[in-house]
């Protein structure tokens, strides 16, 4: 398979994404990476890679329109590129917006689809399991319609990543029981409900969803995002508060030592990095958004999930699951 990389625009510049490159290619030699950039940063991957120069960088705050008017940029020529020859799929940690908005535009959105979603796994309680949600950012308004296409793109997602025979479906709410909700989230699930969704189960609260009991969790772009946010806020904030704690004395650092394997394991469980992206679903290709502030670890396993999708064919999955929309 062919897989575009955008080298340009991440927090921490080309570095990461070169080394990510690298390990990569070890596992997956057969896969042809075409990386855009500024040459002269990307020539120690010349013998591994196709490089295409693209000196502009996106910035973080730009629009799809501005991507698109910015043709040198390592973004525009990544996404056009991947249009005309016809690539697999295309990773890039740059600007969320303009990525997911350019992307939109240039490779357009498959035929039925009435809303692209950005979904990626978020880890839970239990190790090696994972939660898929979707949309966590695409979107800031959707209708009851579009809930219920996020719920079988999720579907044929969650199937490709994770090889899932039953997974089951909840939908983001305000209570577990099915008159919970907004107007929004009532209506979803009266439609997920007389359509018997396989494997939908009902509503879900954000403090449950780590837990481990869902495999999918559906939710409208907004409340996504903040359910996505808050929980890296938390995460942060409970990791930066263990280790202060660790560190108040000679005793607390000795008693560091006698549960430093739990803690790692915790930290291994809960990791978000094992994921690396979230893919835009519905659009005509596999588009992974990687984290901004990217690490080579992170990035790897983003390309990992571009590789995963194409080989699963998700996109032609989720192009029958619409042909008769």
């Amino acid at each position: 398979m062919r897989i575009a990389v955008d080298a340009m625009g991440g927090d921490n510049g080309s570095k990461p994404i070169i080394e990510a490159i690298k390990e990569f290619k070890k596992v997956y030699p057969q896969d042809e990476v075409i990386v855009f950039g500024k040459k002269e940063e990307l020539e120690e991957i010349s013998s591994i890679c196709r490089i295409v120069d693209a000196p502009d960088i996106v910035p973080m705050e730009a629009g799809a329109l501005e991507v698109i008017r910015m043709k040198n940029s390592s973004m525009c020529k990544a996404i056009n590129t991947m249009k005309e020859e016809g690539f697999d799929a295309i990773v890039s940690c740059g600007s969320t917006g303009g990525f997911l908005s350019a992307a939109t535009i240039i490779l357009k959105m498959i035929p039925g689809v009435k809303r692209a979603a950005l979904v990626t796994a978020f880890p839970t309680k239990i190790k090696g399991k994972k939660v898929v949600v979707l949309d966590v950012g695409a979107n800031n308004e959707n209708s009851p319609e579009e809930l219920v296409q996020f719920a079988y793109m999720g579907r044929a997602y969650q199937q490709a990543l994770f090889a899932s025979e039953n997974p089951q479906t909840y939908l983001l709410s305000n209570g577990a029981e099915s008159h919970k909700g907004s107007p929004l989230v009532k209506q979803t699930y009266e439609l997920l409900n007389n359509q018997n969704f396989e494997g939908f189960k009902g509503n879900m609260e954000a403090r449950d969803v780590l837990n481990g009991d869902a495999d999918i969790l559906v939710a409208d772009g907004f409340s996504g995002n903040i359910l996505l946010k808050g929980m890296e806020g938390i995460a942060k904030a409970m990791s930066t508060m263990i280790k202060d704690n660790f560190k108040k004395n000679l005793w607390t650092k000795l008693g560091y030592l006698h549960v430093r394997s739990g803690f790692k394991n915790m930290s291994e469980t809960m990791d978000y990095k094992s994921v690396g992206g979230a893919m835009l679903l519905g659009i005509n290709g596999v588009v992974i958004k990687a984290h901004g502030n990217s690490d080579a670890y992170s990035f790897k396993n983003a390309m990992k999930v571009a590789h995963q999708m194409v080989e699963n064919n998700v996109v032609n999955k989720i192009k029958e699951s619409f042909k008769n929309e």
